[in-house]
């Protein structure tokens, strides 16, 4: 048994190690292949953890328990169970959840507010800063009303088309009453 425990803790270890090392690389290679397999409990991070700690546990018990071997491999596949949910719960999961993506597509433009911050003529281009989860961003401008809007005024985006938006000034009281 105690080369069964051995096997899982140092294979466990030259998995992370690999996984650490190479494991882009893999991942790129991969491409997806294992994707029908995706169970969120079944992460490799989840997986290794729990084989090493299997190994770990084993070793332990089986050199300083002194009890049965039935009894080691039972409480060392409890204790790896336990680790599993350990490594899910503290470090996966949260990890998961914090994933936000900073990224927006421009087809979600139209609606959001934003401020000129180069005066738009009412034949041509200025720009519009846009505020938003990743940060300020810049787009080239043109008023969607062909009236010249100047620097530091709210507007609206109403339209995206080949990479402009066209903006009209936003009026507070014009939404009023509208969902």
């Amino acid at each position: 048994m105690e080369g069964l425990y051995l096997g899982c803790l140092v294979g466990g270890v030259l998995f992370t190690l690999a996984s650490v090392l190479v494991g882009d690389l893999l991942g790129q290679w991969l491409d997806g292949m294992f994707d029908f397999l995706s169970v969120d409990f079944l992460k490799p991070i989840v997986l290794a953890g729990g084989v090493t700690g299997f190994g770990g546990a084993g070793i332990l018990l089986d050199r300083y328990s002194g009890l049965g071997r039935t009894a080691e491999l039972v409480l060392a596949i409890c204790i790896a169970l336990m680790l599993c949910a350990l490594v899910y719960f503290a470090y996966v999961a949260p990890a998961e959840r914090s994933e936000n993506s900073t990224g927006y597509s421009e087809k979600e433009l139209p609606g959001q507010i934003g401020e000129v911050s180069i005066p738009v003529p009412a034949q041509g281009y200025g720009e519009v800063m846009v505020r938003g989860v990743g940060g300020n961003s810049l787009h080239i401008a043109a008023s969607w009303e062909h009236r010249e809007i100047a620097a530091g005024v709210q507007v609206v985006i109403v339209d995206w088309r080949d990479g402009v938006v066209y903006v009209s000034e936003f009026d507070e009281g014009k939404g009023e009453g509208f969902i």
